[in-house]
């Protein structure tokens, strides 16, 4: 979920609560606050503690909520889990600390340490492209010895190494393997991915959670004509901008546009130029509309993308 924002340090209040409902509206089955698309490394702790309360208080446990705490402190990412866990969230998401690249050896006993302060279940998040480090598969095979340790969002873009941890789902039937980069989900999902946590979601959150059900029932015909709609958002939306940021700064561009939320970004980071904001504006219409099409052209596929079962007896669920 992207982070409404009215200024530096400000939520945006009421577009936050219309972004959550419309996320649920769709289907989806959890919500993932405080990650990339939630600009989570640069919002400060006030904010995120602020939006941890206020996204638990309206979701009410109605899906469970998955709350970023990934910092290059390890002090700090505990304050956070404590905090996700008294606002009533059900899991918490560490990506490795960046700055300071850990060998492997260093991040498997960081994991230790910090496995053994949090107070929720855990998935970790593997996102090379912004810490410079990957979880490798042996620390996966020991973080699958830590029953505290669910799952994995893989935001590689590397659907060999994402298969790999398929390979070893067998040491860990209860985990959830999901897919971040929403350009992969059909072929993540049907190579043996539970799920994805697409940023696209925060628009047009039922297409995703058609697709996942099509590639999880084994419509291969379907989910790719599903994923066929989500490769014209992200040719299209993901596009206007030329930076990395462009994806970000579409999606809350998109929003505004739709008088969901503000697309106020977070520093270093601004929202579109008016230039920028006609171009989305332009794409909005078809996208729609392909979107409404694809949806209603087949009977939704039996099946369910929530896997995350352990959330179900976490201590902020009893």
């Amino acid at each position: 979920m992207v982070t409404p924002l009215r200024g530096r340090d400000e939520l945006d209040i009421a577009g936050l609560e219309r972004l959550i409902e419309h996320i649920l509206d769709g289907g989806v089955s959890g919500l993932f606050i405080l990650g990339t698309t939630g600009e989570g490394p640069s919002l400060s702790y006030s904010l995120r503690r602020q939006l941890i309360e206020r996204t638990c208080r309206q979701v009410r446990n109605r899906v469970p909520v998955l709350v970023g705490i990934t910092d290059t402190i390890f002090v700090e990412s505990v304050n956070l889990a404590r905090q996700a866990a008294t606002a009533g969230a059900d899991a918490l998401v560490l990506a490795p600390p960046y700055y300071f690249p850990e060998g492997q050896p260093e991040l498997q006993e960081y994991l230790g340490h910090l496995v053994a302060e949090l107070p929720l279940p855990l998935f970790l998040y593997n996102a090379p492209m912004h810490t410079k480090v990957q979880y490798e598969l042996g620390v996966l095979r020991r973080a699958m010895d830590m029953p505290q340790v669910i799952g994995l969002k893989d935001s590689s873009r590397n659907l060999g190494y994402f298969k790999q941890v398929v390979g070893i789902l067998s040491n860990r039937p209860d985990w959830s393997l999901l897919i971040g980069p929403e350009e992969l989900l059909s072929d993540a999902v049907l190579a043996g991915g539970h799920g994805g946590v697409p940023g696209g979601a925060n628009l047009f959150p039922k297409l995703y959670v058609e697709l996942c059900k099509a590639a999880r029932a084994g419509d291969v015909a379907r989910s790719r004509l599903l994923q066929g709609q989500v490769m014209n958002i992200s040719n299209s939306l993901y596009q206007v901008g030329r930076h990395s940021s462009a994806v970000i700064k579409g999606i809350k561009c998109a929003l505004g546009c739709l008088g969901i939320c503000d697309d106020f970004m977070a520093e270093p980071f601004h929202r579109f130029r008016a230039e920028e904001c006609a171009r989305v504006e332009h794409y909005l219409p078809e996208l729609r509309a392909g979107v409404e099409k694809v949806i209603s052209n087949h009977q939704p596929a039996e099946g369910s993308l929530r896997r995350i079962s352990t959330l179900d007896n976490s201590p902020s669920r009893n």
